[in-house]
């Protein structure tokens, strides 16, 4: 899922930011309300982690100038308030879920996983496939055939940007900024070696092979043809 996180404490921003992209999400952040709300109009995000009591416009606001602008993007409310007025506010704003400060990160991620499902993707596509391979989105399963393939957070980001891109070539570059965020190439062989774990896991012995390597460019999945 791509996500944005609006914390204004940097520290608790960056663990959220840690934590859920370790996780396979890709994370946009923001630290005050105005940012935020350049961020969530300009960018089509599956969820929005908000923190009420942020700076320049409070999330009440950016939540409920989000729904007047027409956004359905689902929202988690971030807060140390946990009176019945508060929570009652906070979903009047706009919000679909509440959590209380201080939380459970994995309560956390169960509850950026529910709202997941009540909407589609990014992309429209709740399912992805390619000859034999299923990717469901929302539970975040991967399958080949009967098989069910285990993959790790990173892994299954990577498969998913690439089966959202079937037939077209993604350079290493564009790989290390949607599926690690990295905007430089860290000198490190970070990409081949997922790949490298990622096709090990996928094609098995008597497999069609469906990642390949463009050399000096990167990788594309494709159906080999007969």
């Amino acid at each position: 899922m791509r996500l944005l996180v609006v914390e204004d404490d940097e520290k608790a921003s960056r663990f959220l930011r840690q934590g859920l992209e370790e996780e396979g999400h890709a994370v946009d952040t923001a630290l005050d309300g105005s940012a935020a709300l350049a961020l969530a109009l300009s960018n089509p995000y599956d969820a929005i982690i908000l923190d009420i009591m942020i700076p320049q416009v409070d999330g009440y606001e950016v939540a409920g100038s989000l729904r007047r602008a027409g956004r359905a993007v689902p929202i988690l409310m971030l807060t140390g308030r946990d009176s019945t007025g508060d929570v009652v506010r906070g979903l009047d704003a706009g919000a679909d879920d509440y959590l209380t400060k201080p939380f459970d990160f994995d309560e956390l991620l169960a509850r950026v996983r529910a709202l997941g499902r009540r909407v589609p993707t990014v992309s429209g596509i709740e399912v992805l496939r390619l000859g034999d391979i299923e990717v469901d989105r929302i539970r975040r399963t991967v399958s080949r055939g009967d098989r069910r393939v285990e993959l790790a957070p990173r892994e299954f980001r990577l498969l998913e940007h690439l089966l959202l891109h079937q037939g077209q070539v993604q350079t290493r570059a564009a790989l290390l900024e949607k599926v690690w965020d990295m905007s430089f190439d860290p000198g490190t062989n970070v990409v081949d070696a997922h790949v490298s774990n990622l096709r090990k896991k996928l094609e098995g012995s008597g497999d069609q092979r469906l990642i390949h390597t463009v050399r000096g460019i990167g990788y594309v999945i494709r159906l080999e043809r007969a």
